[in-house]
């Protein structure tokens, strides 16, 4: 595994292994070692490598939202009335701190954010969006899309 300019390039083995975690972050390391076809103690230093680069962030529960009564997606545009880098900073310290904020992209358009929004229900995101989105550092107007089906919604989960 050799780094340059910030990426990470992955032989065979790495990305076998990544693709392993990524459907399985609770297997042992022995299972691991026998799924890539490599002996424990390589698959231990490879994966301990891949921690330690940042290629493996952390592990993780892969929670169900639906099930926990969070099944409305809203997709808000949103645009700021300042785009200097201390107002976007401001911004984007505050979006960390809101757990019903999924994803926050920065956006090259006519808009300057793509937030992703799960709630319980229409009435929740509408006392959302008017108490804590409008409240934002330098929001100065919003559009949403309401997503009415997942139809894909993976992690990346291998160096592919």
């Amino acid at each position: 595994m050799a780094m340059q300019s910030g990426k990470v390039s992955l032989d065979r083995f790495d990305s076998a292994i990544l693709g392993v975690l990524g459907q399985d972050g609770r297997i042992s390391v022995t299972e691991l070692a026998k799924r890539i076809g490599l002996s424990k103690s390589p698959t231990q230093a490879r994966l301990r490598r891949l921690e330690e680069s940042g290629v493996i962030q952390g592990y993780r529960a892969m929670l169900d939202p639906i099930r926990l009564g969070l099944d409305h997606v809203a997709f808000v545009e949103v645009r700021l009335d300042d785009t200097r880098e201390a107002a976007l900073r401001k911004f984007n310290a505050a979006v960390l701190k809101v757990p019903e904020i999924e994803q926050a992209h920065m956006i090259a358009s006519h808009f300057d954010y793509l937030l992703k929004v799960r709630t319980r229900d229409m009435s929740a995101y509408r006392r959302f969006l008017g108490e804590t989105i409008s409240a934002l550092p330098h929001v100065s107007n919003t559009s949403t899309y309401v997503a009415m089906e997942a139809v894909k919604g993976t992690m990346l989960t291998d160096g592919t």
